[in-house]
């Protein structure tokens, strides 16, 4: 209808290609434009000016020999002063798109390994963008934007590489484990030596409180009884507690059976040997 009446409506965001009798004429901007057809002058197609987008699937093979599928998307436009080189000079924008992705991709994979690609996957994606930008521009387009967005390796490679880091983890935690044991044994350790250093401290402060004790009592009953002897009132206390002992093993709930001498030998041989013991710690 609009050619009808010689006029035409360009949309906004994109532009229409203006021919007179089939050679172009001019680029003609969004808004009302009159073709008198009549004069030859019609429109030979529009050209957008949005940013569009291109997903670019590319297998190719790293340095280690493992096959994967990359994934590149391709943001581009046409550029306005060049709508004329937009429009005619390429018949399939995104074929040739996809064929220099292909080229850069395939020339900068294989001289990585795989772990490698995934840490410089940026570093392919700028230089897909370069050599996109640098082509492109001469056919009236920009690149906006080049990303690498996936990385598929094989799935029995994914699975291995998943195995691996797994196992690397696991010695990690293995080793930590390790550690944390050996710190806990080491402090256990200077636990139960402190422990038996403090026991030993106690054990030694308690014989000589006890043998403080007894010199104290032999003394003191020696003042106050004339004529008894400092061996004579040993054996009596040695006796007493004698005595003292069985009846608390007697008494204990959880005694078991003992067998100790209990004749009045045994007595003396006891009071003997404490005799010694106590003679020997005050020569000391």
């Amino acid at each position: 209808m609009g050619q009808l009446f010689c006029c035409v409506q360009v949309e906004q965001s994109e532009v229409a290609m203006k021919e007179t009798f089939g050679r172009f004429n001019e680029v003609l901007e969004p808004g009302c434009h009159c073709l008198p057809w009549i004069f030859g002058q019609q429109i030979a197609g529009h050209l957008s000016l949005r940013v569009q987008k291109l997903d670019v699937r590319c297998e190719t093979k790293t340095k280690d020999n493992v096959f994967v599928t990359v994934i590149a998307s391709v943001q581009y436009r046409a550029i306005l002063d060049k709508a004329e080189d937009a429009f005619y000079k390429l018949s399939n924008t995104r074929e040739q798109i996809q064929a220099y992705v292909f080229d850069v991709i395939r020339a900068s994979v294989p001289k990585m390994n795989l772990d490698d690609f995934f840490e410089q996957k940026n570093d392919v994606a700028r230089a897909v963008e370069e050599e996109l930008e640098k082509v492109m521009t001469n056919y009236g387009f920009e690149i906006v934007q080049t990303l690498i967005v996936d990385i598929e390796p094989d799935e029995l490679v994914k699975r291995a590489m998943n195995e691996i880091n797994a196992a690397a983890r696991m010695r990690v935690a293995t080793k930590d484990k390790a550690e944390a044991e050996k710190i806990l044994q080491i402090k256990r350790a200077e636990g139960e030596a402190e422990a038996k250093y403090l026991s030993g401290l106690g054990i030694a402060r308690q014989r000589q409180a006890i043998v403080d004790g007894l010199r104290d009592s032999v003394l003191a009953f020696s003042d106050n009884v004339p004529g008894t002897t400092a061996r004579e009132v040993m054996d009596m206390v040695l006796v007493t507690q004698y005595f003292d002992t069985m009846k608390e093993i007697g008494a204990s709930s959880k005694s078991s059976t003992v067998f100790i001498p209990h004749g009045p030998g045994a007595v003396r041989d006891v009071a003997e040997e404490i005799r010694n013991g106590l003679l020997q710690a005050q020569a000391r």
